[in-house]
């Protein structure tokens, strides 16, 4: 099986993922949970701006990365009804774990949060789970 896995690049987004969480947390106090952000851009009032201008940038970084690299790609599923409900199941577990991925993963664990030590666990667990399934064979079974 070949892997497009580049671990220099890998580190780089890391480091600036990392980068981007500290610095929120740094001068707003904002932990860098997208699910939140996400939530709070369209519901609330105050902060709003922040919100935003962090979800732009979200969406914006890979035209910037591919303005200084034209070789740069990245996959992107196709659209259909697994990926919709996928996406769908996604969204519900951020919602009732408290936070996504990035909230608990990058920087809940960082602050040594005791919740978000156990839903990254559970993140990377059920992932391994479903992907071993899935690669298995059993899930289309």
């Amino acid at each position: 099986m070949e892997t497009t896995f580049t671990p220099v690049s890998a580190a780089i987004g890391g480091v600036f993922i990392g980068l981007g969480g500290l610095l929120l947390y740094l001068f707003l106090g904002r932990i860098a949970g997208i699910s939140g952000i996400i939530a709070g851009a369209m519901g609330q009032r105050e902060g709003r701006g922040w919100r935003l201008a962090f979800i732009i940038g979200l969406l914006v970084g890979p035209s910037v990365v591919l303005w200084f690299d034209p070789t740069f790609h990245f996959n992107s599923p196709l659209l259909s009804v697994t990926v919709i409900i996928a996406g769908l199941l996604v969204g519900l577990g951020t919602r009732w774990g408290s936070g996504c991925t990035s909230g608990h993963g990058v920087c809940g664990v960082s602050r040594m949060s005791t919740r978000s030590i156990v839903a990254t666990v559970l993140f990377v667990g059920v992932g391994i789970l479903v992907a071993s399934l899935i690669n298995a064979g059993v899930a289309y079974a």
